[in-house]
């Protein structure tokens, strides 16, 4: 297991090195994310002694145009990251479409490793690198978003000793991540958007040290080690928790379930991460492609029992007209069983 970070940076301040500050922010955000980073990254000091970090959850074809849109919007230069390129302070990185953004010491990583929480990039990727990167120098910003993505990194930075920082859900275009960061997480401040930018300016300022630690679990290392793409993590992937009687929705692979402090987690055996509720979120989604797909074999189904029928009238076989008539109408009656439950899931 890791040295204790926490721990580590306690002792060096105490042994007469200078004291650090918190000179990493990592921020997350989902829907509704563009307006509050622009908001954001305005009101943040043009002379930040840090380096920013975003992810945004977006589509993995979308225009690589956020970085252009938040260059323009605050003080401080904005491009997509690169991999392996340097941590500079002062400067905002932004995970490109469809890769995880990782956070190595002094430098980047980009790669496109198994999704989690149903998002490549994922904020919980970030923030768990930054917080075994970096430990109590990480400030973690939690955005307007759907679902949960981010609670489990945030949680990873406290138990490193850094900052957490929360929008206020009622000033959220959607409250979903925030209420879930502040349902597991003891969080430093919850803010309304007009006030974060400026509230990063001051934390980051606030001394690095240590506040009581707590022990770190080699889980966090291997799931960091797990999004960024490293075969022997990849191969043990399954070994995180409790194998369960249902599927990963993602790629069909032996899933497991743990807890994260309080939080229910799930992992698959090539690392596609869920928390609980992005997991019941996927499999509605399974289920329904799964009615759907049961709904068209159904109606091929009908159909070709309806052009045997054709084909028996025309060589006057009654025994079989009758026989494909009673499938047809059969797979019509199913058809719309399943319509119905279509119709309610809509609901």
């Amino acid at each position: 297991m890791r040295d204790n970070l926490c721990v580590y940076r306690f002792r060096l301040i105490h042994m007469g090195e200078p004291m650090q500050k918190h000179d990493i922010v990592v921020i997350g955000a989902s829907a509704g994310g563009v307006d509050a980073l622009r908001t954001l990254v305005h009101d943040l000091p043009a002379e930040l002694p840090a380096a920013c970090f975003i992810t945004l959850h977006v589509a993995a074809n979308s225009p690589s145009l956020l970085a252009e849109v938040l260059d323009r919007a605050g003080p401080l230069p904005v491009t997509y990251a690169t991999h392996r390129e340097a941590i500079v302070p002062g400067h905002i990185y932004i995970a490109p479409p469809d890769q995880h953004l990782l956070i190595e010491r002094d430098h980047m990583h980009v790669v496109r490793g198994p999704r989690e929480n149903r998002f490549r990039p994922a904020v919980d990727a970030l923030f768990r690198t930054a917080a075994l990167a970096y430990g109590p120098r990480v400030l973690g910003v939690i955005l307007t978003g759907m679902l949960d993505d981010g609670t489990a990194g945030l949680l990873a930075i406290k138990r490193h000793c850094g900052l957490a920082l929360v929008q206020d859900p009622h000033d959220a275009s959607y409250p979903s991540m925030p209420e879930s960061a502040l349902r597991y997480v003891q969080v430093d401040a919850v803010l309304p958007l007009v006030e974060v930018g400026t509230a990063i300016g001051q934390m980051v300022m606030q001394p690095a040290e240590e506040r009581g630690a707590q022990a770190m679990p080699d889980m966090i290392e291997r799931e960091a080690a797990i999004s960024d793409m490293e075969p022997a993590a990849l191969q043990h992937a399954e070994q995180f928790g409790t194998t369960m009687p249902f599927s990963c929705p993602d790629c069909g692979g032996v899933l497991v379930e743990y807890y994260d402090g309080d939080l229910l987690r799930f992992r698959c055996q090539v690392g596609h991460a869920f928390s609980r509720e992005s997991m019941i979120s996927s499999h509605a989604e399974y289920l329904d492609r799964s009615l759907w797909a049961a709904f068209a074999a159904l109606d091929e189904r009908e159909n070709l029992a309806r052009r045997i029928v054709r084909d028996a009238q025309q060589q006057g076989d009654t025994l079989g007209v009758r026989r494909f008539e009673q499938l047809a109408q059969q797979a019509e009656r199913r058809k719309s069983e399943i319509r119905e439950v279509l119709l309610k899931c809509d609901e």
